[in-house]
């Protein structure tokens, strides 16, 4: 019998090419949508449990509560984690992991600049389970300057010699290359290109600064929370001491630290979804966006399952007599059932073919859109086949169960005369489901304006600086005493209007620190304020169009600049000094004294998602970069000039740049994707809702036809009854936009409160993207419309 139903299934599909094919598309769009978007949430939420540790691993968090609020910071200072684990044994092991600024890299002729290097203890690989493909994993690291590189890496430099026992040289410094790793992991909150060993005996052992991204290994049966209760204990015996010799502040100043200064536990696996501090060691991704992917593969399998359903019911009309004739025969329902069933699961088994095939073509696009790299292996390995043929089993039972039951469900006398007598029992369901469509449609199409809205917004606000035409010159640490002349060069070129001598570039995360106002009474209470650190020259400032609000900017005519600071207003009014700052003293870690001589109108140093925080500038060179505002006539001329006198200076690095715009681009990239993901899935949600109502409006208007035939013989014109045929269907749509709008109002605005600067929800978007929803309901079933209302009544009278 089941042969007997696939070769019955097999005809009518191949009777019907053009229907069916039309059927599987809509199917396969869905799920090839479905296919992709759960194969980016894999990789999403699989991060960071490669390790075999991993459900073990947690990152050790700083949480500082100011007058403000509380700064959290997924780094601590250099002790903090080995004095964690000799204080208490349930935590089996520590390590450490210290960012390496980008450096040159060394070895023979060859020399490259490298990002990617960290300083990690020797028992970091082990922790984070990275096995050596080269070298001994237990001992690699544990001497000082010894280095694993990744095999990328190592090939780079060495060719397919081998890389152990290898000397390079990393910023001039002789390092001995120990083992090769394969490499870390996609799915890793961190990534690195060479691990150097990390060697921090010789350091002062402190606990109340940040730096170093701690990891402790628990015991099984641990619980972090009852862990984390203990640690103020740990607060009171190292970090009290401290505060109150570096900031200068009475033992019962001090002591306030126990409720302000709060280790945490975070588990390793959390991470990258749930972790959002500024100082992360790689940009996180976001568990909301899981949810709204989530829900994106949910609804458009959904919406395609509903296609599905609409026009295999509009097929139906055409198999009435079909099903009459079988019951005469002798055919039960249930084998009716079972025929029409076998007939959409075989459909939805060929549509999982064909979407598997869109994967395949679509998969480069969407891993460039998504920031992944997902291969096809993911989706032809042996799991997720099975996976994907019960999916196309459930979803051709699901979407295939209401058509055989309606179609089986035809009385004999009445198909047999040409009438299936559903006219009116079924419709209800039918227009639900096209308002469904149309109103989860309607939702990707509002969402992806607001999403656009927002991005544009936070690309085009004002900065506070100048962002356009700025050069940035990196690795100018390599000009050493030509620094100044190559300044005063560039300086003398016509296209050159300023330039400054700084790496604090304001899309970068600069260093930070604890502050407080000084008092003229001892026993003053000091509120303290985290601020970032910029190190500046006089020209900074006019180059970068930054705006003084008090005082004056720093000039090499007053010494006394050393010990001065510029903080920005943000600063002026944490420290509740904004009234009159200008004189005032602060102090910062270590009891170092700076008298503010200028305040900064505030700028965006980061992201616009984060609220503009408290800044602090020190007069003085930080010649790692070089920004030179330039004029826009002839770029490429003036980069090949300045390449040139790079060049005349005999640099130890090659000449590198950048453009400040397309850094501050990069704030914005999770944005950016997330648009074009919201774009691209809108798009085909409009399409498959588009293909659903073509085939309710076929459905309807074939039902409808004698009546329309009648109308025309009654002298009613073809504008006439297109409208009539239209405007049935474009009240349901209308409908689905009034469902749509106070949903998508409140996803939107929920979304839009992770942003600290954020745009106002106008009431015009909801506007446009309703008159989208109506233009393209109109053109789907006017095609249908004209078609009927152009037909011969006489053909479709003949019969009465």
């Amino acid at each position: 019998m089941i042969k007997n139903y696939i070769i019955i299934a097999w005809r009518s599909l191949t009777k019907n090419k053009i229907f069916s094919f039309i059927n599987m598309f809509g199917l396969a769009i869905g799920l090839a949508c479905c296919m992709l978007i759960t194969g980016y949430l894999y990789q999403e939420l699989t991060y960071d449990t490669y390790s075999a540790n991993a459900k073990q691993l947690y990152r050790v968090n700083l949480g500082t509560i100011g007058s403000v609020g509380t700064d959290t910071y997924p780094m601590v200072d250099i002790a903090v984690g080995e004095g964690m684990k000799n204080a208490y044994p349930e935590i089996l092991a520590s390590t450490r992991l210290n960012s390496n600024m980008p450096s040159f890299v060394e070895y023979g002729t060859r020399q490259f600049k490298e990002n990617g290097l960290v300083r990690v203890d020797s028992n970091f690989l082990q922790l984070f389970s990275l096995p050596l493909i080269e070298g001994d994993n237990k001992t690699a690291l544990v001497e000082p300057n010894s280095v694993v590189l990744t095999k990328e890496m190592a090939k780079k430099y060495f060719g397919d010699a081998p890389a152990v026992g290898k000397m390079i040289l990393i910023a001039k410094q002789p390092v001995k290359v120990t083992g090769v790793i394969n490499k870390v992991p996609d799915n890793s909150h961190f990534h690195a290109d060479a691990f150097i060993s990390l060697d921090t005996k010789n350091r002062q052992q402190t606990w109340s600064n940040v730096g170093f991204y701690t990891y402790l290994l628990l015991d099984k049966n641990a619980d972090p929370k009852k862990l984390e209760a203990q640690f103020p204990q740990l607060v009171a015996k190292y970090v009290v001491p401290e505060i109150q010799r570096d900031m200068g502040v009475s033992l019962a100043e001090a002591q306030k630290s126990v409720n302000t200064f709060k280790f945490s536990l975070q588990p390793v696996t959390d991470i990258h979804l749930h972790s959002h501090t500024k100082y992360e060691r790689e940009a996180n991704g976001d568990i909301n966006y899981i949810y709204i992917f989530g829900a994106l593969a949910l609804f458009i399998l959904v919406l395609a399952g509903i296609n599905f359903t609409n026009l295999s019911t509009a097929a139906s009309a055409k198999r009435s007599k079909e099903v009459g004739i079988r019951k005469v025969l002798g055919s039960l329902k249930s084998s009716l059932v079972g025929q029409f069933l076998a007939e959409s699961i075989m459909l939805t088994t060929l549509a999982m073919v064909f979407g598997l095939i869109l994967v395949y073509l679509l998969l480069p696009y969407f891993n460039e859109v998504a920031g992944k790299n997902t291969t096809m292996q993911f989706y032809l390995n042996y799991k997720a086949i099975i996976v994907e043929l019960v999916i196309a089993l459930i979803v051709g039972i699901a979407a295939g169960i209401y058509p055989a039951f309606f179609i089986s469900s035809f009385k004999i006398l009445s198909v047999l005369k040409g009438n299936t007598g559903t006219q009116n029992s079924k419709s209800l369901l039918r227009s639900g489901l096209i308002v469904f469509q149309f109103a989860i449609s309607t939702m990707f199409i509002i969402g992806t304006m607001i999403v656009y809205q927002q991005l544009h917004y936070m690309q085009n606000q004002k900065l506070g600086y100048d962002k356009e035409q700025v050069l940035v010159i990196n690795d100018t640490y390599a000009l050493g005493n030509n620094l100044e002349p190559f300044r005063n060069q560039l300086l003398q070129n016509k296209q050159v209007v300023n330039a400054t001598i700084s790496s604090d570039v304001p899309v970068r995360i600069s260093d930070g620190t604890q502050i407080y106002l000084k008092s003229s009474t001892s026993d003053a209470s000091h509120s303290e304020v985290h601020s970032a650190i910029y190190h500046i020259d006089e020209s900074y400032l006019p180059t970068m169009g930054m705006k003084i609000a008090a005082g004056r900017n720093f000039s090499p005519a007053s010494p006394g600049d050393s010990s001065a600071v510029i903080v920005n207003e943000t600063a002026v009014k944490e420290l509740g000094i904004a009234a009159d700052p200008i004189g005032k003293t602060i102090v910062r870690s270590g009891q170092r004294e700076f008298t503010i001589v200028g305040v900064v109108k505030d700028f965006h140093y980061s992201s616009a998602k984060e609220k503009i925080a408290p800044l602090m500038m020190l007069y003085g060179h930080s010649n790692g970069a070089m920004m030179v505002k330039v004029k826009a006539s002839d770029v490429a001329g003036l980069l090949s000039d300045i390449k040139q006198q790079w060049a005349d200076f005999h640099a130890d690095a090659p000449f590198s740049y950048s453009f400040l715009d397309d850094q501050f681009a990069q704030l914005y990239v999770a944005e950016a994707r997330t648009g074009k993901i919201f774009t691209s899935f809108a798009v085909l949600a409009v399409i498959i809702a588009s293909l659903g109502l073509f085939g309710l409006s076929a459905f309807s208007i074939r039902q409808r036809v004698k009546e329309i035939g009648i109308r025309k013989v009654l002298g009613a014109s073809s504008g006439n009854i297109t409208g009539m045929l239209s405007a049935q269907f474009l009240k349901l749509v209308g409908l689905s936009i009034l469902i749509s709008v106070p949903v998508t109002w409140y996803a939107m605005h929920k979304w839009l409160q992770e942003f600290a600067y954020r745009v106002a929800i106008h009431w015009w978007v909801f506007v446009v993207a309703g008159a989208i929803a109506l233009m393209v309901a109109f053109i789907t079933v006017s095609f249908q419309s004209v078609r009927a209302a152009l037909a011969n009544p006489v053909k479709s009278l003949r019969s009465e």
